[in-house]
């Protein structure tokens, strides 16, 4: 079962200095409809302006991954951690440009795990016609390591490069369109849309135009 999500149809807010779209229910935007899927529970869209950011705030039993897209978000924490994560790294930031990134909450498998803090950066090259895996609970293919029962993988695709990814039909995936045009099993994305699949034992992606796609192995 393949169910889309349209961009338009997400939540949305607007503060000013961050505007937001919710894939889920997610502060002030709720939808008893979209709480979560599997234990994916947050998908965040973000714009923040130039010289803004949020202040100092807690995380608590959540694995959190931010993907940036565009601009230069800076991430200071109470561990000591303070660094700068360009577009394509994983993990307040520029004073002359909007920082555009996704942030993405997973329920960890367990709670009350010790807080850590891991950044890596993935190529173009690496996600060319291809998904890369850039989190997963054991760290492979030097990806970087979640406390959750959860694969995050990353591709760019263009013109005649496809992708087959097989999948678990008891487990959920979830196909998140960053930018461009793609099809997912023959359904057509657009920028923001996303693809919620259960039962299904095969995700191909195709006829990509400019397309950016995050692809999630998700527990049920």
């Amino acid at each position: 079962m393949l169910t889309l999500r349209r961009s338009q149809d997400r939540g949305y807010a607007d503060h000013g200095w961050l505007k937001s779209y919710h894939s889920f229910s997610f502060a002030d935007y709720h939808d008893p409809a979209h709480m979560g899927w599997g234990n994916l529970r947050v998908i965040n869209e973000d714009w923040i302006a130039p010289g803004k950011g949020f202040g100092t705030h807690g995380h608590r039993d959540m694995e959190i991954i931010t993907y940036v897209l565009s601009g230069l978000l800076a991430h200071r924490d109470s561990m000591g951690n303070g660094t700068a994560i360009p577009p394509g790294d994983v993990l307040n930031h520029a004073a002359d440009e909007t920082t555009h990134f996704l942030q993405i909450w997973i329920m960890p498998n367990e709670n009350g795990i010790a807080p850590g803090y891991e950044q890596k950066t993935f190529d173009a090259d690496e996600k060319r016609g291809r998904l890369r895996l850039v989190a997963s609970s054991d760290g492979s293919e030097n990806s970087v390591t979640v406390h959750a029962d959860a694969s995050l993988y990353a591709g760019l695709l263009d013109g005649a490069e496809s992708v087959t990814l097989p999948l678990n039909p008891a487990r959920k995936a979830y196909v998140h369109l960053v930018r461009g045009m793609l099809k997912a099993n023959n359904q057509l994305l657009r920028e923001g849309d996303a693809a919620l699949l259960a039962n299904e034992g095969t995700l191909v992606l195709s006829d990509g135009k400019d397309a950016e796609v995050l692809v999630f192995d998700l527990a049920p």
